[in-house]
């Protein structure tokens, strides 16, 4: 080729429909829509749904139907009025279940480069006989088992949790010396993956009020979460703490101290988060074969229906999975 490599062009980005009956549809098509408007107009996107559900909605909202649109088989959404919006449904849950199941596959075996999904409800998948606590564990599953761990950023905050969905009991117990040092493993993997322009700076949270108080308020930073940094530090990964919950997240705002913090169970690493807004928010699952992402929010059944839904988060959501993506391996 005269010197000059050719190439390859990228893969498409799949993007999962989401819940029918919530904001999924709609916040799809409004993403794709200003997306094919901007800087990523050659962004090659692959929604996974029912063509007529998103036609629906593309007309109500006097917006072009997404170009590229992969039907899923034997969906029940055609009839008008076959699903009630607004509310948990078995058939609504098995249309997410299935747009998830069809996008995900076509990352597996190549034929996208990520995944983006749309809001689901756990309730009406469950109902439908998918008996998955969320995206996550299901993504999982699916890759073959492996261990994953939920990210939740936005511009100013990055925060990986050690549990995911499951009562504060459970998530208590789940603060074991493996289960911290795999999620400091997978965490500082994962970013360096996405390209950070240094090795990753990790904080970990302690689990109790003042990360223990030297053992007064419980012995867990003592006994696992400090042998567990120990350990990561031997194998080369810059991490600290365990840090106070109460302080560690404001130190590591706007990343300044640190790129990300490990927390020990889900509200104590999503509340900071979320705090700072949904609007940007994007949660990326870190563990994978390849780049998933998907926006900070549900279903927002209350709003589902009235055209007033915020695309924001899931434009984020798919302008995360493009740029890291792109990104090879380090």
């Amino acid at each position: 080729m005269n010197g000059i490599e050719m190439l390859q062009p990228l893969a498409p980005i799949a993007v999962s429909m989401g819940d029918p009956a919530g904001i999924g549809p709609e916040i799809v098509v409004k993403a794709v829509a200003a997306l094919a408007g901007n800087e990523h107009a050659g962004l090659d996107l692959v929604v996974h749904g029912d063509p007529a559900c998103l036609g629906r909605e593309a007309a109500r909202l006097g917006l072009p139907m997404p170009p590229r649109v992969e039907p899923i088989a034997d969906l029940v959404t055609n009839p008008p009025g076959a699903l009630p919006i607004g509310m948990d449904s078995a058939g609504s849950g098995d249309v997410a279940f299935r747009c998830i199941v069809a996008a995900t596959r076509t990352c597996l075996d190549g034929r996208a480069r990520a995944l983006v999904t749309a809001p689901i409800s756990k309730a009406a998948m469950q109902a439908a006989g998918h008996q998955y606590p969320g995206h996550t564990e299901l993504l999982a599953e699916l890759a073959g088992d492996v261990p994953v761990r939920m990210m939740l950023a936005n511009h100013e905050l990055r925060t990986v949790l050690v549990s995911i969905h499951v009562s504060l009991r459970d998530a208590l117990a789940a603060v074991t010396f493996g289960n911290v040092l795999d999620t400091i493993r997978i965490t500082d993997t994962s970013l360096r993956r996405i390209g950070l322009p240094h090795a990753p700076r990790i904080a970990v949270a302690g689990l109790n009020p003042h990360a223990g108080e030297g053992g007064l308020f419980g012995r867990e930073e003592i006994d696992v979460i400090a042998p567990a940094i120990a350990a990561a530090r031997a194998q080369g990964i810059d991490v600290r703490g365990p840090i106070a919950p109460d302080t560690v997240f404001m130190r590591a705002r706007g990343l300044a101290e640190f790129d990300v913090v490990v927390a020990m169970y889900h509200d104590q690493g999503l509340i900071p988060v979320k705090y700072l807004g949904l609007d940007q928010g994007v949660n990326t699952t870190l563990g994978l074969p390849f780049i998933r992402t998907s926006p900070d929010h549900g279903t927002a059944y209350d709003i589902a229906g009235r055209g007033i839904a915020d695309p924001s988060s899931l434009i984020e959501a798919i302008r995360q999975a493009d740029l890291f993506s792109r990104r090879p391996v380090r």
